[in-house]
């Protein structure tokens, strides 16, 4: 994608030898990014389950049906369900200055800013954006409700590259927003969304339009902090910064993502996060107080990604164009128990094609440690099967 795009509401900022060398440079950039994606999950038509064996389930609240009137539009209807669910994150962080004239080691200081959550359960579980609550490094953090009051919240778990976090307010009977499933969502399709356009003297602002496209791909930041997000939902509805964080919605009322970027440079592009990839670890959190990743056991580089080989020479030096080229087993991890090793070439995870390292970070996202997941490996020519348990092991992969 050409056109430069930015986090919205984010303060500035943040042969096979080659290969190898080029591996060891990306890794550490990559660090153990996951990265935007569609995870498919199950979906309920009154809201999804997070631990209904404990009596919590994220629907409780969200019983507000859309039934369109001839005096009443979808919109308006929409606006009706989902305001109340809707809140302002406001945070405060320490930033660091220059120094003076050159003298000096700079100075610290206090920045403000603010973004939009969503509650997910009625006891106070919020999902946002984690580039909106400074990836979990703030000083305070203020959320305002529907009622108009204002409580202190915390981060309880968030990650940058997937630009996703769950913020935890103490209160109870709040409205909780019913989730949709983003794996229907076509092109086309009604969408609304609800945010804080340019800070709360805007709070709960709707804009509305159509799903303008699927399974995007953008690059966020610019330079050595630059990253890459992928498999978003794209849509006309209008964001501005401080939509971040909020809800797009479908015309049923119902999130299927969450608003994450916009184009700089383009009117009428605005990006969400799908809501399937968020969806297992809200559960996760709701029912262990943490997401714990899984992982496979390598580190590695989508051929896709690398820039040093053509489309030919790939398939000259590799045997395949795509998938994911294996730089390093690690040791204790799923894969080396599998017998996957050093220049191998990962094509597809649970039988779905991976081009990318965001892309099977994404995938793994729908997993936990101790799942075995298929892997299709291309070495020397051929193709071959493994089975990998997944760890929580602090491997890239």
């Amino acid at each position: 994608m050409n056109e430069e795009l930015e986090r919205v509401n984010r303060e500035p900022s943040k042969g096979r030898n080659q290969l190898l060398a080029i591996v060891l440079v990306l890794i550490l950039a990559l660090g153990a990014g996951f990265g935007g994606g569609v995870a498919a999950l199950y979906y309920m038509t009154g809201g999804f389950d997070f631990g209904a064996e404990n009596g919590i389930t994220a629907g409780e609240k969200a019983d507000i049906q859309i039934n369109v009137r001839e005096d009443v539009t979808v919109a308006e209807a929409i606006a009706q369900k989902v305001l109340p669910s809707v809140v302002g994150i406001s945070t405060v962080t320490e930033q660091e200055g220059g120094s003076f004239f050159g003298f000096g080691n700079g100075y610290k200081y206090d920045a403000q800013s603010v973004g939009t959550g969503v509650i997910v359960h009625e006891s106070g579980y919020i999902l946002t954006n984690s580039h909106v609550v400074n990836d979990g490094d703030t000083k305070s953090l203020t959320v305002s409700l529907y009622d108009g009051s204002d409580v202190e919240g915390t981060v309880l778990w968030s990650d940058a590259n997937l630009d996703l976090a769950v913020v935890k307010v103490e209160s109870t009977g709040l409205t909780a927003a019913e989730m949709g499933d983003s794996d229907e969502v076509n092109i086309g399709a009604y969408a609304a969304a609800i945010g804080n356009p340019l800070g709360l003297d805007f709070e709960r602002s709707m804009s509305q339009g159509i799903i303008s496209g699927l399974n995007r791909s953008i690059d966020v930041g610019s330079g050595y902090g630059s990253s890459g997000m992928e498999g978003l939902i794209q849509t006309d509805a209008t964001i501005n910064s401080g939509n971040s964080g909020g809800p797009l919605l479908n015309s049923r009322g119902q999130v299927i993502g969450i608003n994450t970027a916009k184009a700089a440079s383009g009117e009428g592009m605005g990006f969400a996060i799908p809501i399937n990839v968020a969806k297992p670890i809200v559960e996760q959190i709701m029912d262990n107080g943490t997401f714990l990743r899984a992982y496979i056991g390598i580190t590695g580089i989508g051929l896709e990604e690398q820039t040093y080989y053509a489309q030919d020479e790939l398939m000259e030096e590799f045997g395949t164009s795509e998938g994911i080229y294996v730089a390093s087993v690690l040791p204790g991890g799923g894969a080396e128990e599998a017998g996957l090793r050093e220049g191998d070439v990962i094509v597809r995870f649970e039988g779905e094609e991976v081009g990318t390292m965001n892309r099977l970070n994404t995938m793994l996202v729908a997993h936990r440690p101790g799942d075995e997941v298929r892997l299709l490996v291309f070495r020397d020519g051929k193709e071959k099967d493994f089975r990998v348990t997944l760890t929580d092991g602090n491997t890239t992969l």
